[in-house]
């Protein structure tokens, strides 16, 4: 049965959920080339296998799943569990988005939005959590977003998740104090991945302001996370529209947020 030993020492195991594209994809291959063997999960096979070849002398240990489908995340858990495997590092980042007024949208899509960005977040958290408590070491990384600090109308129901996956994150990482196991919350802005086309938001005003590249922000987030912060927001430009929302009246940052989301 494998263990996370490697030539003698012991090899921490991350695993990344939503690792087939954007952040995640570039957060698997670093945390993959830094010595970690990492559990890479998505919906496709062929870009898993990509990131293995892409990664090349790493060890990516690539798991197909679809956690908004039923039985995802008893599919994920069960194959980490046969692996042997205990997971040291987690990375929440599977998540989408969706552009448009509420009324018109498609409910279902909006049911596997909360299902994907908030319930298999929350049981795979729920999982792990126990067993590096027990260890008295581990990271947890929640991707959140500069969305999570207001209401995002013609996108509601993705903003309130991220604001969900930061309130969450933020108070598991008060609890933990002292346990040796930190929760981080990562919020990135507009980033430069394939978001935009899944979400239909490539039109909107936000997606023509600057956007950071996936590297970038991976880049920040693992410094991040390797450093044990609670909250990680990308580029300065993010910093700043954080610390914007977070002065101004609720009033005005949704007439900001309004504007932004409409199509230019």
């Amino acid at each position: 049965m494998p263990s996370n030993q490697a030539d003698g020492a012991t090899r921490e195991t991350a695993l990344v959920t939503g690792a087939t594209s954007g952040i995640g994809w570039q957060l698997a291959k670093r945390l993959a080339l830094g010595g970690r063997a990492v559990i890479a999960t998505g919906r496709d096979a062929g870009k898993l296998a990509e990131l293995g070849r892409e990664a090349r002398g790493a060890e990516i240990v690539p798991i197909q799943a679809d956690l908004g489908g039923s039985g995802g995340v008893e599919s994920l858990l069960d194959a980490v569990g046969r692996s042997g495997r205990s997971v040291d590092i987690l990375v929440n980042n599977a998540g989408f988005g969706d552009h448009g007024p509420f009324a018109e949208s498609d409910l279902a899509r909006q049911m596997s939005m909360i299902e994907v960005n908030i319930n298999a977040l929350v049981r795979l958290t729920r999982h792990f959590l126990p067993p590096m408590i027990a260890r008295r070491r581990g990271r947890i990384m929640n991707v959140a977003s500069t969305a999570g600090f207001v209401p995002g109308p013609f996108m509601p129901i993705y903003y309130a998740t991220k604001a969900f996956v930061l309130s969450f994150s933020q108070a598991l990482s008060s609890e933990l104090e002292g346990t040796g196991v930190t929760v981080s919350a990562l919020c990135p802005g507009a980033t430069r991945t394939n978001f935009d086309v899944v979400a239909r938001t490539s039109e909107t005003r936000l997606f023509g302001r600057r956007v950071m590249s996936a590297e970038a922000v991976a880049d920040a987030a693992l410094r991040g996370l390797l450093a044990g912060k609670r909250l990680i927001v990308p580029g300065f430009s993010n910093k700043a529209a954080v610390a914007l929302l977070r002065l101004s009246p609720r009033s005005a940052a949704l007439r900001l947020v309004r504007s932004l989301n409409s199509k230019r």
